[in-house]
């Protein structure tokens, strides 16, 4: 009897213990020992012999709470969105990079492909050795000649030859008076002989002041220190100048001889031509006939003209 009782009183612990388990298990604890607990209730019998070791583990890998279970899954949904975002991310800016080079292919494509024209090629014949059925023999070809003159534009009467300057003056506006006096310069002239000029050093309003400005106004060469001007004449002859008693052209220096026509019985007079006409008679400009430093012209004949002296240049 007190045996029996006392195996009623170990069933009574026992299925004290199975119910503190369920107890503990429905209050979420996880442990390896409630779960043997809650499997000896349902009867799906006893795991006995456990090593520690294994129970430990079984603890390890046993099921989380249901809070943990929430949390781990949020942060799983998370991770799965960013990476399905990043993912599109990078398949979208894939996608526009392979538009972006193919329409740049394309515009190239479409401007650089120009029409073009094909051309059908077809020989003559099986024994043909060009695209022609006649040849020119070599003969042909050596009969060219290339003997002629050569000339500068259609025909050799297009180039006026008087229009290139033939003097070796340094002054372009002597070079062309000297083309128009070919044949009739003195031998030996030089063109290029000391003009002595070294500005205009005659008192204002005299004959030699105007003679001097009026020759720079026409770009002919004139000495500073000619003198008084019956002496002009010599002056320039012995530096080189072409002196005669012919009037030739606009702007050649007119020396009168003391007393000759009217000029200064001592000094003399110089004048500036300004026209020399066909029949010989020229036109002058003078100054100081009228007044210090008024400019007034004359006329002579040529009979008149020749009687005086001329410095061309």
């Amino acid at each position: 009897m007190r045996h029996a009782a006392h195996k009623a009183a170990k069933v009574s612990n026992e299925r004290f213990s199975v119910a503190k388990a369920l107890f503990t298990s429905s209050r979420g604890s996880h442990t390896a020992k409630a779960v043997r607990m809650a499997q000896l209730a349902n009867g799906e019998g006893a795991v006995v012999g456990l090593e520690p070791a294994v129970a430990e583990k079984l603890n390890e890998v046993a099921p989380m709470s249901r809070r943990a279970m929430r949390e781990a899954a949020r942060v799983a949904g998370r991770r799965s969105a960013f990476m399905a975002s990043a993912s599109l991310a990078a398949l979208v800016g894939t996608a526009a990079t392979a538009m972006a080079v193919g329409q740049q292919n394309a515009s190239e494509m479409t401007f650089a492909d120009n029409a073009t024209t094909t051309t059908q090629m077809k020989r003559v014949s099986d024994n043909a050795a060009s695209r022609s059925e006649s040849r020119s023999g070599l003969d042909a070809l050596a009969s060219t000649s290339n003997s002629g003159d050569w000339q500068l534009g259609e025909t050799s009467s297009s180039m006026d030859t008087n229009l290139l300057s033939k003097s070796i003056a340094d002054n372009p506006n002597v070079a062309v008076l000297m083309d128009q006096d070919a044949g009739l310069l003195p031998s030996g002239f030089n063109p290029n002989h000391d003009t002595g000029d070294t500005g205009n050093d005659y008192p204002y309003g005299q004959c030699t002041w105007w003679a001097y400005t009026r020759r720079a106004q026409l770009g002919l060469p004139v000495g500073s220190h000619f003198g008084d001007a019956r002496s002009w004449g010599d002056s320039a002859r012995a530096l080189g100048y072409w002196v005669d008693n012919t009037a030739r052209h606009v702007g050649d220096i007119v020396v009168f001889a003391p007393g000759q026509q009217g000029a200064d019985g001592y000094y003399g007079h110089v004048a500036i031509v300004e026209e020399v006409n066909a029949d010989g008679s020229i036109k002058i400009s003078e100054s100081n006939v009228k007044g210090l430093g008024v400019i007034s012209d004359r006329t002579f004949t040529a009979q008149e003209a020749s009687q005086m002296t001329y410095i061309h240049y």
